[in-house]
């Protein structure tokens, strides 16, 4: 049976670590796929998976734009529950030996798709699919649900110094 693996915190490395285990798989023959929420452009990672492994399918659904809690556009919305749609079919569908399910946590977190609908799709996926959700303030219901969960904490970065995310280490 696939697990259900949380990546949450403050901290570096929820998708770097979510994207290692996603190369493990693909180097082991495992199917996957990644949905990207809240998150769109050619971001280093995309350009590799899309040009080395074209096995693995990659889909976002953001705007490109911050979105404040307070003022969350219906576009987002749509998008977030588009690409949720189609990460439940897929998860349910056992197409997918592992669904990478990158900043969920943070499109739950700010209500773009409903707590209880993250919850379903761990419930109703294929027994054959792991399930990794990345992404800061995972809910405790979902931690709750989940087979494993590793919270990354900030103890100290160089932006705090003003650098700049670099090409190929931070974009």
């Amino acid at each position: 049976m696939g697990y259900v693996h949380v990546y949450t915190g403050d901290g570096k490395g929820k998708t770097t670590v979510a994207l290692g285990l996603l190369l493990r798989a693909v180097g082991a023959g495992l199917r996957c796929r990644v949905y990207q929420f809240l998150k769109c452009g050619e971001y280093s990672e995309i350009r590799c998976l899309r040009a080395r492994f074209p096995e693995v399918s990659v889909e976002q659904f953001g705007t490109g734009a911050f979105i404040h809690p307070d003022d969350i556009p219906k576009e987002a919305i749509e998008k977030a529950q588009s690409g949720f749609q189609k990460a439940y079919n897929a998860a349910c569908g056992g197409e997918y030996d592992l669904i990478l399910l990158d900043e969920i946590n943070v499109a739950v977190d700010l209500g773009l798709i409903p707590v209880q609908d993250a919850l379903r799709l761990i419930a109703d996926r294929s027994d054959r699919t792991e399930l990794v959700f990345t992404g800061r303030n995972a809910c405790s219901a979902v931690i709750e649900a989940a087979d494993l969960c590793t919270e990354m904490r900030m103890v100290k970065h160089y932006y705090q110094k003003g650098d700049k995310a670099r090409r190929g280490i931070e974009a």
